[in-house]
């Protein structure tokens, strides 16, 4: 009988265990942003995907990966991608731009919703659509690459405090906050950002089927309305998301009311926490090496 109690513990002690391994193996997927995809309905239903792009551009990852996995469903004709964004980093912005090159190479329609804002490395994001629909009042454009330097030598005078780097390499420190930047070192980095920039010009010009000069004309940064824009070409049609869902349908040959699928981020705290944590430790260690290596960055912004 005792035996029978050992076994009987043991075995509920177990039973517990794997109960509790299975709760936290959900949880950390759940966390870790995975479970996002509603459940596959029947195949044969003609389907839209909504994306969402919001937000400073920072990571690619889970707005490629979701642009993929709608493009290798075959129930899946076309995308609707909702950008709300003022730009961020250049690196993001191309890779979502190409994904949804790909995706319209693959076969989908791909619309592209603007909101509030959809600049710079939001607007990059947009050119890669059959279609562009923004509100009247949307803000987008700004066709544009910066860089941002603090020199704070004059203030680490007045303060007693003088900044020193070693390096190897001329122009490893270029940028540095201890000291003004050369005439070489201004001339170079301006190479750089006439290099993103004309990056940035040419697939707005491929994507909108617009001459280049005409798009250089107004990729001075500047930022249009959605209804300048709509003069402008860079626009397709002025209209809201509903508008925007309406014609990918149209495009993709839906008949009646869309079907949509989306992926929820429950996320965003996590996400937020994160994306803060390594900005914050961008930055101490960019103070610790002496360079505003943060900064160096251009931004689509």
């Amino acid at each position: 009988m005792k035996k029978n109690s050992v076994i009987m513990v043991f075995m509920t002690v177990i039973a517990l265990g794997v109960a509790f391994f299975i709760v936290l193996s959900l949880a950390s997927f759940l966390i870790r942003g995975k479970a996002l995809s509603p459940m596959k309905p029947l195949p044969g239903l003609d389907r839209i995907a909504l994306v969402k792009v919001e937000g400073v551009l920072i990571s690619s990852e889970r707005i490629v990966d979701e642009v993929k996995n709608y493009t290798e469903d075959s129930s899946i004709k076309a995308i609707v991608v909702r950008v709300d964004s003022p730009g961020g980093a250049v690196v993001p912005a191309q890779e979502i731009y190409e994904a949804l090159k790909n995706a319209r190479t693959e076969g989908k329609k791909v619309v592209v919703s603007m909101g509030s804002v959809a600049a710079s490395g939001g607007y990059y994001i947009a050119a890669a659509a059959d279609r562009i629909v923004a509100n009247p009042g949307t803000l987008t454009g700004s066709i544009g690459v910066k860089m941002e330097f603090a020199n704070l030598e004059r203030l680490l005078e007045k303060i007693g405090v003088k900044g020193m780097v070693l390096k190897a390499g001329k122009y490893k420190d270029v940028g540095s906050p201890y000291r003004e930047m050369t005439a070489q070192e201004k001339e170079l980095l301006q190479n750089v950002i006439d290099d993103v920039h004309s990056q940035f010009i040419e697939a707005v010009a491929e994507g909108r089927n617009i001459p280049l000069q005409d798009i250089r004309a107004i990729a001075d940064g500047r930022i249009f309305t959605g209804r300048q824009a709509y003069e402008l070409k860079l626009v397709d049609q002025l209209g809201d998301l509903s508008a925007s869902i309406q014609a990918a349908a149209d495009l993709a040959g839906i008949k009646g009311k869309p079907r949509m699928v989306s992926r929820e981020r429950k996320t965003q705290f996590f996400d937020y926490l994160k994306q803060e944590t390594a900005s914050w430790i961008a930055d101490v260690l960019s103070d610790a090496m002496g360079r505003n290596h943060t900064r160096l960055q251009y931004l689509y912004q």
